[in-house]
């Protein structure tokens, strides 16, 4: 599996302070099952990362996790809040490509409300040459009142990633509920821990256990995360043996 979406440099933002703990969190990827990690730290107003920052500190991490025989792939990225793309050079963005792919950019997607000029945003970031990986939106309030909303920006281009601690339930009915039914409407296209520190959420290895379509969770925690990494285009979704695949709570 390929996990996309992590917090694992150490003393950037609310991850790890240090890189001992950055060191546990990947090792305990790797027992899970999990062969290479995006680094994607926060890039906003209160955690203003900047690419030469995040390439140091990944570069670091790879020298440490070899030299203490963490056989894990460890590639660049980072986790763009919307309103930082009107003021962050397009350059700096394309250092923050995910998993090092200039290509793709994971967009911060708002926990509260919904951004009014969100579709005029990823249509700028088409323009600029960019494809948008809307981070975590089943835990946005608006979304999971409604979402069927995410389709126009996902027919426009965008890809959703959910997070696996919002299909495992440790996140709350509403984020569960609103995952699967973006699932139901093949409105996602992968999922990532967003881990912060040791223990603190579901793995990958959750995806498996929820959801009972192998296809489906492979395409999911692989299939697509590696088509980024290797820049291909991204695989068509299995078709889904069941229209509802997870085991209820």
């Amino acid at each position: 599996m390929i996990d996309l979406h992590t917090h694992v440099l150490p003393g950037i933002d609310d991850g790890p302070a240090t890189i001992s703990e950055s060191l546990e969190i990947l090792a305990s990827s790797v027992e899970s099952g999990v062969r290479a990690v995006a680094a994607t730290p926060h890039v906003r107003d209160d955690y203003p990362t900047t690419g030469a920052v995040m390439e140091e500190l990944v570069a670091t991490l790879r020298m440490e996790a070899a030299a203490n025989a963490i056989p894990l792939e460890i590639m660049t990225g980072g986790e763009i809040a919307l309103d930082r793309l009107a003021v962050t050079p397009t350059a700096e963005l394309r250092r923050f490509g995910l998993a090092g792919n200039s290509r793709y950019l994971l967009i911060e997607f708002p926990y509260y409300g919904w951004p009014p000029n969100l579709a005029e945003q990823l249509a700028g970031l088409r323009s600029a040459g960019f494809s948008a990986v809307l981070a975590h939106p089943e835990r946005n309030a608006e979304v999971q009142a409604g979402p069927s909303r995410l389709e126009p920006l996902v027919n426009s281009g965008a890809l959703v990633q959910l997070t696996s601690a919002s299909l495992s339930g440790s996140l709350g009915r509403r984020c569960r509920t609103a995952a699967f039914r973006l699932l139901e409407l093949r409105l996602a296209h992968m999922v990532a821990s967003d881990v912060h520190a040791l223990g603190g959420r579901a793995g990958l290895a959750a995806v498996v256990e929820e959801i009972s379509d192998e296809p489906l969770a492979r395409w999911l925690t692989t299939e697509v995360p590696q088509a980024i990494v290797s820049d291909e285009a991204v695989p068509p979704r299995p078709s889904s043996r069941r229209h509802r695949f997870w085991k209820r709570q």
